[in-house]
């Protein structure tokens, strides 16, 4: 069985692809289940920029591996796109959710829901081998609220309202959530470049 190394220890992350991914004969592996102990400097000014920094640099360590990175997080218009591939670290403190949300919901204290439209990005890169290279992106469009609402999800999920479910990416099943999620479309789309290489 071929395996694929995800560049990232997010166990959420990690739970959701090998559940949209599950159909193929691939085992999907984090960086700490493959020995991959490094920091990756994610300088990039766009998401799929990060995305390739981090796979060709997990790419360089690994032998008869495919490697998957991807850069996800949330773009709100009124704030000109941030906190953007600042995402998770907006707050100064790399991972704290809490304080994350904290920050966002601060900036947009005031303001009614029209004006707080917000989108989720994924951008992933999937190096199958030295010849083949896919790049995808997912998106999805809805609405930041004042509170955070539901016990599921991590990251900005709490706050991010979709109309379509009228509920919070927090509130939805797995099953919901990776039906019409970023990464769910992003790697919907890479299924599809995936079978024409497997």
């Amino acid at each position: 069985m071929k395996k694929l190394i995800v560049a990232s220890n997010n166990e959420h992350k990690i739970m959701e692809i090998r559940e949209i991914l599950k159909s193929f004969p691939i085992e999907i592996i984090s960086l700490k289940e493959a020995g991959i102990y490094i920091d990756i400097d994610e300088n990039g000014s766009t998401f799929m920029e990060n995305a390739h920094i981090k796979a060709t640099e997990i790419y360089k360590r690994v032998k008869d591996c495919m490697v998957m990175a991807d850069d996800s997080g949330l773009m709100v218009e009124v704030l000109g796109g941030e906190p953007g591939v600042y995402s998770a670290r907006y707050s100064g403190e790399h991972g704290n959710d809490k304080k994350n949300n904290e920050k966002l919901l601060r900036k947009l204290k005031g303001m009614n829901i029209e004006e707080k439209k917000a989108k989720f990005v994924c951008a992933v890169e999937l190096i199958f081998d030295n010849n083949n290279i896919i790049n995808v992106q997912g998106e999805v469009s809805g609405y930041i609220i004042e509170e955070e609402r539901g016990k599921d999800g991590f990251g900005y999920d709490p706050i991010f309202y979709v109309p379509q479910f009228k509920k919070t990416f927090a509130e939805m099943t797995s099953q919901e959530k990776n039906s019409i999620s970023h990464r769910g479309k992003a790697l919907k789309i890479l299924q599809e470049k995936l079978k024409e290489l497997i």
